[in-house]
């Protein structure tokens, strides 16, 4: 059975950083990309991040020049780099595995940007 289980969120000040981590197991056929969204309160989900399988990579505009993705040369741990956080990146972030087939979520991490 695939599992996603993220980890690294957390209380952070404005102005610092957080690395999220999302290991994949359970074993997916085929990945056509990775990927994270976020959920803030009232607001819906919205992509964050996203690396294709060839290694191209998509931002939030919101997010650019602040946010790395990226993942291990297993293919199977996906990671998100987030620096010079902000009150409004404050949500919970969820990992997404999308395959030919279906997408997989995980269960999400919270994060919390103080200002």
């Amino acid at each position: 059975q695939v599992q996603l289980v993220e980890s690294g969120g957390g209380l952070v000040q404005a102005g610092g950083s957080l690395r999220l981590s999302c290991a994949v197991s359970g074993g997916i056929f085929s990945i056509s990309s990775m990927g994270w969204h976020r959920q803030a309160p009232g607001k819906q989900r919205e992509l964050v991040a996203r690396i294709s399988a060839g290694g191209s990579t998509d931002y939030a505009d919101s997010v650019k020049g602040r946010f790395t993705i990226s993942t291990n040369n297993a293919k199977n741990t996906v990671y998100l780099q987030m620096n010079n956080l902000k009150p409004e990146d404050t949500a919970d972030y969820y990992c997404t595995i999308v395959s030919p087939f279906r997408p997989y979520w995980g269960q999400g991490t919270q994060v919390t940007v103080s200002s």
